[in-house]
């Protein structure tokens, strides 16, 4: 195409798209933990409820997914009208983005963080303000947070990518005297000790996303919920597309999480295996973040007993060489010498210490 016919919107110009950890072809035999999916299916009840939904598809959804909101208020203690459901959280994220921030209304994020606010915030045209750590053990930085003179500030809790929690007494102190909107971004509450569930009786300008893309093994079927103040709820359903959640998604969110047994066996065995993860770390004096999430954030250290950038993507080309995907993240200071593994089954996982254990070896012997 001619580039004088492609007229871009000026918001779209050095615009960068969201890159998401890489999506190996269905035929390649490879372990899979660079993207924080679960590694179990979902409840079989998930596939019994969306076959019989198949023969509904002629049909509409409803376009409130007011079934499952009532599901989601239940389970939570709370009302239909806090909750709205979306494609994925990052659908709900986006809504955030468009409703409450513009020329003027900035949007805020801790940095480094979760790639896809500073994506939606360029869409936007909005302009977008970035919280350094002041450590490296990437402690909450409320101060440089309530002086940033943001409309909404996203704050991933446990935090992405290190997988730190942060404390609900932390929270409160943001939440009091923050004068725009806070989201918290929860898609990792639920392998965590606590959560922000609490603070919404206590704070009116607390919205907190969840997805059930992690811990109820629904990645593939994209669905997230925003609970926030009834208020807030009714201006984010204003600019909602009208059926953002397909008939499929609804019925099958709705049985994942009526399982509550299944939910709960799961999320132990993903636990478990993170803890000894956890420990293999600890036995190899690598540095890591305790995790209150679905993956670990280590230090590899290399010959000389050092973490560095090169060693990181010396470990990383390994596993990758060994068919075992992994994250990492180079561009930035605080990440460049870590990677991040997702927690597997147990057969993965032990593939994942062997290798390790292997490059060790190797590196000894350089």
């Amino acid at each position: 195409m001619n580039k004088n016919h492609l007229r871009l919107s000026k918001r779209l110009c050095g615009h960068h798209a969201y890159l998401p950890g890489e999506q190996p072809k269905s035929n390649l035999q490879v372990i899979k933990l660079n993207t924080n999916e679960n590694p179990y299916p979902p409840s079989p009840s998930v596939q019994a409820a969306i076959n019989q939904e198949i023969a509904l598809l002629n049909l509409y959804p409803n376009p409130i997914s007011g079934d499952l909101r009532e599901v989601i208020a239940d389970m939570h203690g709370l009302q239909a009208s806090q909750i709205i459901v979306g494609n994925g959280s990052d659908d709900l994220l986006n809504l955030c983005v468009r409703t409450f921030s513009d020329d003027e209304l900035k949007v805020g994020m801790l940095h480094p963080s979760y790639s896809l606010y500073e994506v939606l915030t360029s869409v936007q045209g909005s302009e977008l303000i970035r919280v350094k750590f002041n450590d490296k053990d990437f402690t909450l930085n409320i101060a440089d947070i309530l002086a940033s003179g943001t409309n909404l500030f996203f704050l991933t809790n446990p935090h992405a990518p290190s997988g730190k929690a942060y404390g609900l007494t932390q929270l409160r102190r943001l939440l009091k005297d923050y004068k725009g909107l806070l989201v918290i971004d929860e898609a990792y509450a639920d392998f965590a000790p606590k959560n922000a569930l609490p603070l919404l009786k206590e704070y009116e300008n607390l919205i907190i996303t969840r997805t059930l893309s992690k811990s109820y093994s629904l990645a593939g079927l994209r669905i997230g919920y925003a609970i926030g103040n009834p208020r807030i709820i009714e201006e984010l359903d204003k600019v909602r597309e009208v059926y953002n959640v397909d008939r499929l998604a609804q019925v099958g969110a709705k049985a994942a999480l009526l399982d509550q047994k299944y939910f709960n066996e799961c999320l132990k065995k993903v636990i478990d295996q993170r803890d000894l993860l956890a420990k293999v770390f600890e036995e190899l004096g690598w540095p890591f973040i305790p995790s209150a999430a679905n993956f670990i954030f280590v230090q590899p250290l290399g010959i000389n007993g050092q973490a560095s950038a090169k060693t990181a993507a010396n470990l990383f080309h390994y596993l990758l060489e060994n068919k075992i995907l992994v994250r990492y993240f180079p561009k930035h200071p605080l990440t460049e010498s870590y990677l991040r593994i997702s927690i597997g089954n147990p057969s993965q996982m032990n593939k994942v210490v062997e290798s390790i254990k292997e490059w060790t070896k190797k590196e000894k012997q350089r």
